[in-house]
């Protein structure tokens, strides 16, 4: 079945829960606003089923309502991983034989983003969701600059420790920051150096999806969820194994 809608008490009522916030404070005019914007986004009928003051002048609610709208599956568009999924060990042995030195790769959070989670739960050897981070393969020289880099600090770096890759990690998402500052990163790589000899750019986070790599400039792109191995198969894979890479340019 291609055709879905959204499953609350029973398969197909439509029922679907969302939250947000409005600039005013709580009282039942407020509750009134909200049920007024639920149900010209489609919900109808909507229940405020909580609603809390944000301070004096704004209100948190979620409502939750049943929706017409229908979902065709068969019309979603995804990127499907096109490298293989290597252990620790496998990935060593590829850039071992293949580079025959090791393979360097500099992260940081670019801008104002002070948010290490990210590229600490990539880097670091503790890593994520129980596989150890980049830190913990031996062919691989890890070089994590942390938060607030500023663009020019991270070239400078790069060429520095003659990177191979750069990873860039973008939380905060306010006025669209991280893609401003992906795409301010990408532009100061590809003016710094020679499109054959420019380190594999890749951005990740948790506003970012995969389709976005061309608009950011950057060769790749992870979401949420990434796992350490699916960054260090992926780089194996464009570096070691492939050699080369079809570059992402933003379009005009």
């Amino acid at each position: 079945m291609s055709i879905i809608r959204p499953y609350g008490d029973t398969t197909g009522d439509g029922m679907v829960q969302m939250s947000f916030t409005l600039p005013v404070p709580h009282d039942k005019r407020a509750e009134g606003a909200a049920v007024q914007l639920a149900n010209k986004m489609g919900m109808d009928p909507a229940l405020v089923v909580h609603a809390k003051p944000m301070g004096p002048d704004f209100t948190f609610f979620v409502v939750y309502g049943p929706v017409n709208h229908l979902v065709d599956t068969s019309k979603v568009e995804v990127i499907e991983r096109d490298y293989p999924l290597l252990a620790p060990k496998d990935a060593n042995l590829a850039i071992r034989k293949g580079l025959r030195r090791r393979l360097t790769v500099v992260g940081a959070c670019i801008g104002t983003d002070a948010h290490t989670v990210g590229i600490d739960a990539i880097m670091n050897i503790k890593g994520f969701a129980g596989e150890k981070g980049l830190e913990y393969y031996r062919e691989l020289k890890v070089v994590n600059l942390g938060a607030q880099v500023a663009v020019p600090e991270l070239v400078r770096r790069a060429k520095a420790e003659k990177a191979d890759a750069i990873l860039v990690s973008q939380v905060v998402t306010q006025r669209e920051a991280h893609v401003l500052n992906t795409r301010e990163m990408s532009a100061a790589f590809r003016e710094a150096y020679p499109e054959e000899t420019r380190p594999v750019l890749v951005a990740g986070g948790p506003r970012f999806t995969e389709q976005m790599a061309g608009d950011l400039g950057v060769d790749r792109v992870f979401g949420r969820g990434t796992t350490p191995g699916e960054v260090a198969s992926y780089l194996v894979d464009v570096l070691v194994t492939k050699r080369v890479r079809t570059p992402n340019r933003r379009s005009a």
